[in-house]
């Protein structure tokens, strides 16, 4: 023992030889631990498991560096099953005392048989499981995991606590009794197993009786009046009580006829009410084991798959994610490579090289340098750009190509959207391929640009035919205009544009001036030729 201030050697003085503390309180509470430890010991040698657990946690609240206490605790709780709790307390042991201290042996032994650790496991999360499934309310599926976990831990008091509270939950208090035998066995005076029992015997009314009977309370001597014939005689013969059975008499050959038969029946009957109920009974013991084994097996099967069905399921979401990911980082690099061909076109002065590039640029994923570089470029080749996309939407109108032309004008559009021709042969192009909404929201446009001039009426005289044919006028009413459809002044399927017939300049009134005459929706040839 050592002084808890100066940790010096104690001798029988009351005193620290070395630093003069009084240390009569601590050697008392040690001699206290020391008595539980005593007491927890011989609890455990009488196998009273419980009543060793409480007393050795109290030796180790007043001492909890007593080792041989902290041992024992763990071997009890190894004893009943509880393996984490042995390892636990073990280990506490071996951190307080590394050398000369058996729970590392203990340690050992255990981290050297892989499998016995491996059941141990196993058991323990079976048992988890089984906790949980019962708590869910699938107690049958709870008894199957349970009896599977006492197979492999035998000494699990725990298990069969809980498997007598479900056979008392369902009325099976016959099982639930075999059961809490079991764990008596292990553990002699363990309180809830007692306590169960008890509830048990107060279900069923089998408490406990007394088994004595006097059999013979005097004896005066023999007194053959008062026993029939046949029947043993009693007397006592000094201090002994003798029973004398009755004399043998022979019988007739027809009465042991009889007795043979009725012996021979008995026989019969023994066999087939005990011999035979005994063997089915087996069998069927045996079929239920398989089919407990087989479900088990089932349940586990079950249980893996959907766990890896979840595996797949969110592997094919990663893969799908890293795709998409794939994806993007490529679009980004084509983006990154069009724009350094593009720049290398451009410092060449290879524009259309630069026309061809900048198409496949998504300007979207560039970063901030690369996007600056970008505009700079397309400000530079916005021009030719523009010419190129009009050029070849106008021609692709000329050929009568309206899908290639719309998608050409469309283009030279966004770039540029003040251009009467292109808008022009882009909504003519809308027209013709079926998209009035397109078509108007371009005349709309052209009503927008050139205000106050023959281009815009003749662009809302469009506005309210295609009004009329989806029939809603200019104010958003459904019915029939009167607006005059425009007339043209050839044929429009000879790629002629349409021509207004009649006058649609607008009244001028004093104080104003007169809006510039310009040209009507003209012929597709001629702004083709303004282009080239």
């Amino acid at each position: 023992m050592r002084c808890r201030q100066c940790q010096a050697e104690l001798n029988e003085s009351s005193y620290c030889p070395v630093c003069g503390c009084d240390v009569s309180l601590q050697k008392r509470v040690y001699l206290i631990s020391d008595m539980y430890y005593n007491q927890g010991l011989e609890k455990a040698q009488i196998r009273d498991l419980s009543g060793a657990v409480d007393l050795l946690v109290r030796s180790l609240k007043f001492n909890k560096r007593n080792i041989q206490a902290r041992n024992l605790l763990g071997l009890v709780y190894f004893e009943m099953g509880e393996a984490v709790a042995a390892l636990s307390e073990w280990v506490i042991s071996d951190n307080m005392q590394t050398k000369d201290n058996i729970a590392a042996d203990f340690i050992a032994q255990l981290q050297s048989n892989a499998n016995k650790l491996d059941t141990i496991n196993q058991s323990i999360r079976k048992y988890n499981e089984a906790l949980e499934t019962c708590r869910a309310g699938h107690t049958d599926t709870a008894v199957i995991q349970l009896k599977k976990v006492l197979q492999q831990n035998p000494k699990l008091i725990k298990g069969y606590h809980l498997l007598a509270l479900i056979y008392m939950n369902n009325d099976e208090y016959k099982k639930a009794r075999r059961v809490l035998k079991k764990a008596s066995r292990i553990d002699h005076t363990n309180s809830t197993t007692l306590r169960f029992l008890k509830e048990i015997d107060e279900q069923l009314g089998t408490g406990s009786r007394s088994s004595s009977q006097n059999i013979l309370s005097s004896f005066g001597g023999r007194d053959k009046d008062a026993y029939t014939q046949g029947s043993p005689e009693i007397f006592v013969s000094d201090n002994d009580v003798v029973i004398q059975p009755p004399a043998f008499r022979e019988t007739s050959v027809v009465a042991t006829l009889i007795n043979l038969c009725f012996g021979l029946l008995v026989g019969a009957a023994v066999v087939w009410f005990l011999v035979v109920p005994a063997t089915r009974k087996d069998i069927n013991e045996n079929a239920n084991a398989k089919i407990v084994e087989y479900s088990d097996t089932m349940a586990s099967q079950s249980t893996q798959i959907a766990k890896l069905k979840e595996q797949i399921k969110e592997s094919e979401n990663t893969v799908a994610s890293a795709n998409e990911q794939i994806d993007a980082a490529k679009q980004e690099v084509d983006s990154y490579e069009n724009l350094l061909k593009a720049y290398s076109a451009y410092t060449d002065g290879d524009y259309s090289s630069v026309l061809k590039v900048i198409e496949n640029i998504d300007e979207r994923g560039l970063s901030v340098d690369a996007r600056i570089l970008y505009d700079s470029i397309y400000a530079k080749v916005s021009d030719s750009l523009f010419s190129d996309y009009k050029s070849k939407g106008i021609q692709a109108y000329v050929d009568k190509d309206y899908e290639s032309a719309a998608e050409n004008l469309q283009k030279a559009m966004d770039i540029k959207d003040t251009d009467y021709n292109v808008l022009e042969c882009l909504a003519l192009a809308y027209r013709e391929i079926g998209k009035n909404s397109q078509a108007r929201g371009v005349f709309a446009q052209i009503v927008k640009t050139f205000p106050n001039s023959r281009r815009a009426v003749n662009a809302q005289a469009f506005i309210d035919i295609i009004d009329r044919e989806t029939g809603t006028d200019t104010a958003g009413n459904t019915g029939n205009g009167d607006t005059q459809e425009p007339q043209t002044g050839e044929d429009t399927t000879d790629t002629q544009e349409p021509q207004t017939g009649e006058d649609t300049t607008e009244p001028q009134t004093a104080g104003e001036t007169q809006p510039e005459e310009e040209g009507g929706l003209g012929n597709a040839d001629e702004v083709l030729g303004n282009t080239r």
